[in-house]
């Protein structure tokens, strides 16, 4: 006999473990040095988060980004959508791995909103003001800053279970009999 059903005690692993990957991309994007933004042939400029750089082969002129406020505002709204999704993390962990409590689960999907709202504002505001100022020709957006966008997405998703999560607090806890989606008998 084949029985289908979802074992919500099993996937609530699932979730924090989903966070995780969500903080190691925000990392990889606040601190890729590669750069966010390169030129059309990745040879003579580039731009991460933090500086720009002009020149050829080994022959590079860095300047800092931070001195335009709209640099430092991207900054300082990545790493406070981090920041968010590093207590939304810890939370989590005890909240669905340990033992289930219910009633941190609205709390972890308002913190992955606040995060989600910084880092939108901030992926937002770097394209548009790069361009304004910095444009030269034909750039592309590289994987780091891919990796930015990635672990927003990540974010909304996980927001939207956790604050979905409080209806099914009996099949989370195992209290409730299994529904099978197929059942060939």
């Amino acid at each position: 006999m084949f029985r289908c059903g979802i074992a919500y005690n099993r996937c609530r692993w699932i979730l924090p473990l989903l966070l995780l990957f969500a903080i190691i991309f925000d990392i990889i994007a606040i601190a890729a040095t590669s750069g966010w933004v390169e030129d059309e042939n990745a040879q003579t400029h580039y731009a991460s988060m933090w500086n720009q750089c002009r020149g050829r082969n080994d022959n590079w002129d860095c300047k800092s980004l931070m001195e335009y406020p709209w640099a430092q505002a991207v900054a300082a709204l990545m790493i406070l959508g981090l920041f968010f999704l590093i207590v939304a993390f810890i939370i989590s962990c005890p909240a669905l791995c340990c033992s289930v409590n219910i009633s941190l689960l609205p709390v972890i999907g308002a913190l992955l909103i606040i995060a989600v709202i910084l880092q939108v504002i901030a992926l937002i505001i770097y394209p548009v003001k790069f361009n304004e100022l910095i444009y030269e020709g034909h750039y592309f957006y590289t994987w780091a800053y891919g990796f930015g966008w990635g672990a927003t997405l990540l974010m909304i998703g996980c927001s939207v279970l956790f604050c979905c999560l409080p209806n099914y607090e009996d099949e989370i806890t195992g209290l409730a009999k299994t529904k099978y989606i197929y059942n060939s008998a």
